[in-house]
């Protein structure tokens, strides 16, 4: 930033990461106004699976998903689905996907990594400034595995994860039974992570962030953006209802939806969409202790304040084709056998899009022909665990400081 002046900024999309983002430039002086469609957290970062999964470090290509691919394409409702008439178009981004999971692990995992310790630290920081510490849950997370063989494929992972000084411990009989009392006893072996946590509800969290970054001066407006463009002095924003703004920076964080912005900008970034499922079952519905993680079956059981969650899995889809609630209530169906006597009544039904880049890396930098157009997308399942990192760091970039850490790997041009 010249001078000394706090810029004029707007940041497209009120998502986790959007408002993280908006809260952090206003903590340091920015005039900041956040534009979105609906309404603060009111879409996908509003159903997501409250966790704060800063062990999750393994790119997405790593674990066992290129393995996997075949035997779950043939099953529709399964961990991953692909609907076949949209399979060509999604064909460069699995190409690119595959590349992803042959080559340079290390240095996605690095990056991940790099990120996630800052997140941990940024969130800690955000939460005690904005006085949202109540709403943080540190009862770590059981990720269950139903044979030997399906534990066994697991190690290489969590050796990946101990090198990057991430802790656990491997559970079996009476330690996993009272880790989660009544759960199947076809899971034989599960894996405890102290380390991870969870909010007591999502939604809960983004509008209270919000709440602070009002507070400290950030504004918001409800509307559709339909142009953006960007020249040397500046942004130009036009809304659907023919109202124009001129901020001097602009903050592409839309989510699944950024890439058709970066298009404008000379940024060509193959983003897909994780189209993820849930159901939120009434609170009382089965006296889960802590995130359950069902690995091979794609999905997540998450104790909230609000509810108890059911949901995860992936459908490449894009984001045209309606909702397959088919793959919620197969979720719903597996979780009632996993914690038999679990009440599957009166859930609600929900699916939102996961901004997701074939690398598993976001997108954290500025455009490529736009000076002060930066870009925050693409953290596919991990927006709400990555979203205060985020945040600080695009008020790094935008304050002309050095990033907290090296952001080569997140650059938009990597493609």
């Amino acid at each position: 930033m010249d001078g000394d002046k706090p810029a004029d900024i707007a940041v497209v999309g009120a998502g986790i990461v959007g408002i993280c983002a908006a809260a952090c430039l206003a903590e340091a002086g920015h005039a900041v106004t956040v534009i979105d469609r609906t309404g603060i957290c009111e879409e996908t970062s509003s159903g997501n699976a409250a966790a704060f999964a800063f062990s999750d470090v393994l790119p997405l290509a790593q674990k066992g998903m290129i393995r996997n691919l075949p035997r779950w394409l043939l099953d529709p409702l399964g961990p991953l689905a692909i609907p076949p008439s949209y399979l060509p178009r999604l064909l460069p981004w699995l190409y690119r996907f595959w590349r992803a999971g042959h080559g340079g692990y290390e240095g996605a995992l690095a990056a991940q990594a790099s990120l996630m310790r800052l997140a941990e630290a940024e969130w800690t920081a955000l939460m005690e400034r904005s006085g949202t510490r109540s709403m943080l849950r540190e009862d770590g997370s059981l990720e269950l595995y139903e044979s030997e063989a399906e534990f066994n494929a697991s190690l290489p992972g969590w050796a990946a994860r101990e090198r990057h000084r991430i802790g656990f411990r491997h559970v079996a009989g009476v330690e996993l039974a009272e880790l989660q009392p009544g759960l199947s006893p076809r899971f034989t072996k599960g894996t405890f992570v102290p380390g991870w946590k969870t909010v007591s509800d999502p939604k809960d969290l983004a509008k209270a962030i919000w709440k602070y970054a009002e507070g400290k001066g950030a504004t918001f407006i409800k509307g559709k953006v339909v142009e953006a463009t960007s020249s040397g002095d500046g942004s130009s924003i036009r809304l659907e209802d023919g109202r124009a703004l001129n901020p001097a920076i602009l903050i592409v964080a839309a989510g699944a939806w950024s890439h058709l912005w970066t298009r404008r900008f000379g940024d060509a970034i193959p983003l897909e969409t994780e189209r993820g499922y849930n159901t939120t079952l009434p609170v009382d519905a089965f006296d889960v202790r802590r995130q359950l993680i069902f690995s091979g079956h794609g999905f997540v059981v998450t104790p909230l304040e609000t509810g108890l969650r059911v949901g995860g899995a992936v459908e490449l889809a894009g984001l045209d084709r309606p909702p397959n609630f088919a793959r919620s209530k197969a979720m719903l169906e597996k979780a009632r056998l996993f914690l038999p006597g679990l009440e599957t009544q009166g859930g609600r039904e929900w699916m939102g899009f996961r901004p997701s880049l074939p690398d598993s890396l976001p997108v954290i930098g500025r455009a490529r022909s736009a000076a002060k157009v930066y870009y925050a997308f693409g953290h596919g399942h991990l927006g709400l665990t990555q979203a205060a990192a985020t945040g600080r760091l695009i008020r790094d970039l935008v304050s002309g400081e050095a990033p907290a850490i090296d952001l080569s790997p997140f650059r938009p041009t990597r493609f």
